[in-house]
């Protein structure tokens, strides 16, 4: 088992040495999440931001929702693949987080590319008549399941849903017992959409698990 657990985490850092680098507004960003927040491992990193970066270049959508800022790192690689014109609402329900973000919003230029929202996002979600071609959520754990069906009939057809944390340390598989709050809240989140026919659906085993739901 632990020569299993080894080559795992030599592996990671294997895949990390073979994915490219953090561009420099970033890699800033990386540095000062992980000096001067508490839980620093929250910022999704290199290989995570690589990932969404890619996904929303390959797809070029025109609006794009996050669901949990917390200090942008996320919002901003989405942000670099954004059609021509196109804009991303992203939502924090934390106020402290709302200078770093907008900090780093402008050192990356995307002032006219990213809208910043602060307040819970059950509130504000209701507020943004839109349509979405990308959502991400990340945020509270009890709420994945009420931030997707409040966004739901706002994604267009084809359109994409990612949520992270999709494997919850791995606790989704613990006995249902023992499953806190959270991990019922991913659990729970994670059962619906598998039963869900408006949908196709895949967990990537990635990172902490990233639920890709695509709506037919």
């Amino acid at each position: 088992m632990f020569k299993d657990l080894q080559n795992t985490e030599l592996l990671l850092e294997y895949a990390e040495a073979h994915t490219t680098s953090e561009l420099p507004v970033l890699q800033n960003l990386n540095r000062e999440t992980h000096l001067t927040q508490v839980y620093p491992r929250m910022l999704a990193g290199q290989m995570q931001g690589t990932f969404l970066r890619f996904i929303s270049g390959m797809m070029k959508p025109e609006r794009i929702l996050e669901i949990g800022t917390f200090t942008g790192y996320s919002a901003l690689n989405l942000a670099f693949g954004l059609s021509d014109g196109g804009i991303l609402h992203t939502i924090e329900v934390d106020p402290e987080q709302e200078e770093i973000i907008n900090r780093y919003i402008h050192e990356a230029g995307f002032e006219n590319r990213i809208t910043l929202h602060i307040g819970p996002a059950l509130e504000i979600i209701p507020t943004l008549n839109l349509t979405w071609d990308l959502v991400y959520i990340d945020a509270d754990k009890p709420n994945y399941l009420n931030y997707y069906n409040l966004v739901f009939q706002q994604v267009r057809p084809g359109g994409f849903i990612l949520a992270d944390n999709a494997l919850w340390d791995g606790k989704v598989i613990y006995d249902r017992k023992k499953m806190n709050r959270d991990t019922r809240g991913i659990d729970t989140f994670n059962t619906f959409i598998q039963n869900d026919d408006r949908v196709e659906n895949m967990i990537l085993p990635f990172r902490d698990g990233i639920m890709i739901v695509r709506k037919k």
